[in-house]
């Protein structure tokens, strides 16, 4: 939950008002709009006056903003408090009790993401495990004292980069299920990288490969993004990677 959403929605809402303003043609400050010489505009999706489209562009951008929220927001009682504070009406809540609602509110949706957090990493730690377990018996798999695993699907002849170096490399990484994550082939053009800047996973695993090499790399989760996963997506808490490297080059070598 984006705990900032409903703090700035205050100041977001003026700064929509400010910029649906006309402008005087002379000074380029906002004018009111009174007057019986409003601009017409045209009717779009059913909205035919600017005040209603304006309006219906407000709502859609405070919408937005509550999305992550959606299941904890009554939009009756949420209308009420935008109706009662527009007229001027005394507010149920003084801003005192208004700060400790939402810090109350902040800290239980903090605990709830923790929890689900660590829900998904315990259950993203078990597939992993049992699916490397698995793989570990497959022909050409082979698996480091580490955790790692990897097969050569092709074996290059040039020398292997050292954990100092930088080194070129194009890749497919990709989750168990097969959801595609990354992928420099898509993009059309290799990545550079110190070994050093990599999770380490790929730095065990490219320090295994011959400049020429195409890998497939099993990385179990403490090799790679750990328990904190990437935040907001893709790679979850303990989630096993699955990679395909191909070296190209080292670009450079460390003294």
């Amino acid at each position: 939950m984006r705990s900032t959403s409903l703090a700035v929605l205050g100041v977001a809402l003026s700064v929509a008002l400010l910029a649906c303003k006309p402008l005087d043609k002379e000074t380029g400050k906002p004018v009111d709009g009174s007057g019986d010489d409003k601009p017409a505009v045209a009717a779009k999706g059913g909205l035919k006056t600017e005040k209603e489209q304006v309006s219906y562009v407000i709502g859609m951008q405070i919408g937005d903003s509550l999305k992550t929220a959606k299941d904890e927001v009554d939009l009756d009682t949420l209308f009420k408090a935008v109706r009662a504070t527009i007229d001027g009406k005394d507010p149920l809540l003084t801003q005192e009790e208004a700060m400790q609602v939402m810090q109350d509110f902040s800290m239980r949706m903090q605990a709830r993401q923790m929890a689900e957090i660590q829900e998904s990493g315990r259950k993203n730690a078990e597939e992993g495990e049992k699916f490397l377990a698995e793989n570990a018996g497959k022909p050409d798999v082979q698996t480091t004292a580490s955790g790692l695993q990897y097969q050569a699907l092709t074996e290059g002849s040039g020398a292997k980069p050292k954990a100092g170096d930088t080194v070129r490399v194009h890749y497919k990484g990709t989750l168990l299920d097969g959801e595609t994550f990354d992928d420099s082939y898509a993009r059309g053009e290799p990545v550079e990288f110190a070994l050093a800047q990599v999770v380490p996973g790929w730095q065990e695993g490219l320090q295994l490969m011959p400049v020429g090499s195409k890998y497939r790399l099993w990385i179990p989760g403490k090799l790679g993004y750990g328990e904190q996963g990437t935040p907001g997506g893709p790679i979850g808490p303990n989630a096993t990677l699955v990679f395909e490297v191909e070296l190209l080059d080292i670009v450079n070598a460390a003294e």
